[in-house]
């Protein structure tokens, strides 16, 4: 199979938004797809496909070699992709006139041939392909497709393909590798179920739905049980006689990030758990675990300053015995007995809150705006513990988020779908001299009309351009929402905000009476003096 009909997958991915669709594309290619084309493909769609040999850079020098500045700097700043740029602008040497490449020949080559090979390897396949392959294959070699495909739906499509169970899927997703060929075996049925035995391999996680006024009505205290929402990331511990592995809520392997966890797996279990900074005894803001996040080593100094420990939810495993089918009370107190014999290091268990009523729960969760605290878990003592978001066993009950007035400095395109528009925007607030300084970057609560009408704005009021971003006049203000403000020292305003999103545009006010800078401060004094936990 060439590279051009996985250049057609991604068109028809990019240009249909709804699930159900997507679904059917997916199973129309594994169905048809032969392998290891498939499987390669698919490790593209959710980023499981690592091409570290070419860099964006080595591609924009490529296409440099061959196009004026000038031109590409006006089509870059215009088109706002760098793969669509590439695409678009690639005039083929005349005379080319061989076939595409294959996707598995592509993956194939560029992991053996030297860094020094690898621009003309690019450029001869470039010539090959028309401009959809052209943004394919750039889209393989640097990562990043875009195209709404999470490794979730990836395995609900192969689930509806084959007829399997999606949560038979994702116990086996983990223990096979690319191209998968075991794994299309087994669904295809001509092969075996992959057995991953010992290793230690990532299980789904079990998700909750927002609590919404309508579901809180219904609900009957005496059969809930209520933790606090601690604001780290969620991850799964995976230790036994195989490995010992430290996954990201989707599955990514983070343990080289986290030493000082992996070495305190010293037991035969599979744990749910917050990854949170807590220094003596107090968690520290998400920003403090920022620091260690997405790094391949961290170095002794790192691990020292910003101490990393897991808080503890749930027991999957008990070495070999799988308790994810008992009751959430019963998988409880298994935990605790646990936790009490295996003592482990850097690992403490998230405390059930006690309450004898919903509006008792209600009170408590007003106090929750410490930094470190998102909210409340509802969970129900009945719950099996099963993959994914299964609705009315377990509830997020955040508190209310906070809002701001800021203006609008910068903006930037997005990818995928949004790659026409200006839809990442960074925002600001004043301070006391009458400077605008940043205060955070948001990306998401605007409707597409609002996305439209923003983006029309900013094309009418740029100032000035740095590359793919533009800065635009002082005028607009918008209202942000956020879930907490903390200290940073990577922004000029000495503030961040956590999870920001636009709230709505506030066309009817002018931008100097947008908010100071020293009511965003007062924001986090405020939550000091409420206390760092509530309760």
């Amino acid at each position: 199979m060439s590279l051009s009909a996985f250049a057609a997958l991604l068109e028809r991915l990019v240009f249909t938004p709804g699930r159900n669709a997507k679904l059917a594309l997916l199973r129309q290619w594994f169905a048809e797809q032969p392998d290891p084309e498939r499987g390669i493909g698919l490790a593209a769609l959710t980023e499981e496909l690592r091409l570290s040999a070419a860099r964006p850079a080595m591609i924009r020098e490529l296409v440099m070699t061959c196009t004026d500045p000038e031109l590409w700097r006006l089509s870059y700043d215009y088109v706002g992709d760098m793969a669509e740029t590439v695409a678009l602008i690639w005039q083929p040497r005349a005379g080319v006139n061989a076939p595409p490449p294959a996707l598995s020949d592509v993956v194939a080559a560029l992991e053996a041939a030297p860094k020094a090979e690898i621009p003309a390897l690019i450029a001869g396949w470039l010539d090959t392909l028309d401009a959809g392959g052209r943004l394919a294959l750039i889209k393989l070699v640097t990562g990043g497709l875009r195209v709404g495909v999470s490794a979730r739906l990836a395995r609900v499509a192969l689930a509806e393909w084959s007829g399997r169970p999606v949560e038979e899927i994702e116990e086996v997703w983990h223990g096979v590798s690319l191209p998968y060929a075991p794994l299309f075996r087994w669904l295809d049925g001509t092969g075996p179920r992959p057995d991953p035995r010992e290793a230690p391999v990532f299980r789904p996680l079990m998700l909750a739905h927002p609590l919404e006024a309508a579901d809180l009505a219904a609900l009957r205290a005496e059969e809930w049980r209520a933790e606090w929402k601690w604001d780290g990331i969620r991850v799964q511990l995976v230790a036994g006689p195989g490995g010992r592995r430290l996954f990201s809520r989707g599955g990514e392997d983070i343990s080289a990030a986290f030493p000082e966890i992996l070495a305190a797996m010293d037991f035969h279990a599979v744990l749910d758990g917050e990854l949170l900074v807590i220094r003596d005894g107090e968690v520290a803001p998400f920003a403090d675990l920022q620091q260690r996040l997405n790094r391949k080593t961290v170095t002794a100094k790192m691990q020292r300053d910003h101490p990393a420990a897991v808080r503890l939810y749930d027991l999957l495993f008990d070495a070999e015995e799988d308790l994810r089918p008992l009751p959430f009370d019963a998988r409880r107190a298994r935990l605790e007995s646990w936790h009490a014999r295996a003592a482990p290091a850097r690992m403490d268990l998230s405390a059930l809150v006690p309450f004898d009523s919903l509006d008792a729960l209600a009170r408590l969760r007003e106090g929750a705006r410490a930094a470190a605290i998102e909210g409340l878990m509802l969970k129900r003592a009945d719950a099996p513990y099963v993959s994914g978001r299964v609705k009315g066993l377990w509830w997020k009950w955040k508190r209310e988020p906070l809002t701001v007035d800021a203006v609008l400095m910068y903006a930037q395109r997005g990818h995928g779908r949004r790659s026409s528009f200006y839809s990442d925007y960074t925002f600001g607030v004043w301070r006391e001299d009458g400077e605008l300084v940043p205060i955070g970057k948001a990306y998401s609560g605007y409707t597409d009309e609002e996305l439209a009408w923003l983006d029309r704005w900013i094309r009418n009021n740029t100032v000035n351009r740095f590359g793919p971003v533009r800065e635009v006049e002082r005028g607009l203000v918008l209202e942000v929402a956020f879930d907490a403000v903390q200290r940073s020292s990577r922004h000029k305003s000495g503030v961040a905000l956590r999870f920001p999103r636009i709230a709505r545009i506030r066309r009817d006010k002018p931008a100097e009476e947008a908010d100071r800078l020293a009511t965003v401060e007062a924001m986090i004094a405020s939550a000091l003096a409420e206390g760092e936990r509530p309760g």
